[in-house]
């Protein structure tokens, strides 16, 4: 069965899993806020499907629509991690906490990178290693555009987003996601490589430069 997958839809499943970690450190973060995580797993995984089991790849996926599957996991992730952040955010103190668990998960994926022996020593592996772990849709969605690249400095803007309906469905505000996701992205490449610094320029436009 393994011959039907090529590299990129390994890459694709192994984003949905660290997305799915997120959302299970989430749940953790529930409980400890007093939510009823058993009857909130519940509903939310009876409406968007639960998460992908502990298995290969190549034992789940439906061979016959590789792109279907992956992207149906892709939304059923972002469903379930939406709706959890929507219901723990209506503890008084949560979004501080989900501020510190987005940092963490940053830094865990950094240290993952560097175990792996990727060479981060420039602004354009760091870039490309970010998007090993980040979920911004399919790759055909094209979601980010490289505006400039060198080894000091990658500028780049966010041509689409392909998370807004998601959000706006389950009433969560979008913008609070981008604003953890920037957090996750700071503390991986400070994790990576400290010579090197990510920053929001405004209009959809981000950067990694030297410091």
């Amino acid at each position: 069965m393994s011959l039907f997958l090529g590299k990129i839809h390994y890459w694709l499943f192994n984003k949905i899993v660290w997305f799915e970690d997120l959302e299970e450190e989430i749940k953790v973060l529930a409980k400890e806020e007093g939510l009823d995580v058993k009857e909130l797993s519940k509903e939310i995984n009876n409406r968007y499907g639960e998460r992908l089991p502990n298995l290969p790849l190549e034992e789940m996926i439906d061979t016959s629509n590789i792109h279907g599957w992956l992207q149906e996991k892709i939304h059923s992730a972002e469903y379930r991690l939406a709706t959890w952040t929507v219901n723990l955010l209506e503890k008084d103190k949560s979004k501080e906490k989900l501020e510190l668990l987005y940092k963490s998960q940053g830094a865990k994926a950094g240290k993952e990178a560097i175990k792996e022996g990727k060479e981060l020593n420039n602004a354009i592996n760091i870039f490309n290693s970010i998007n090993d772990y980040i979920l911004d849709g399919m790759p055909c969605d094209r979601v980010n555009e490289v505006i400039s690249q060198e080894e000091n400095k990658v500028l780049w803007k966010r041509r689409i987003c392909v998370h807004k309906d998601i959000w706006d469905e389950v009433n969560g505000d979008v913008d609070l996601f981008y604003a953890l996701r920037d957090l996750w992205i700071e503390s991986f490449v400070k994790e990576v490589n400290s010579n090197y610094k990510y920053n929001f320029l405004g209009n959809n436009e981000f950067s990694i430069e030297r410091i």
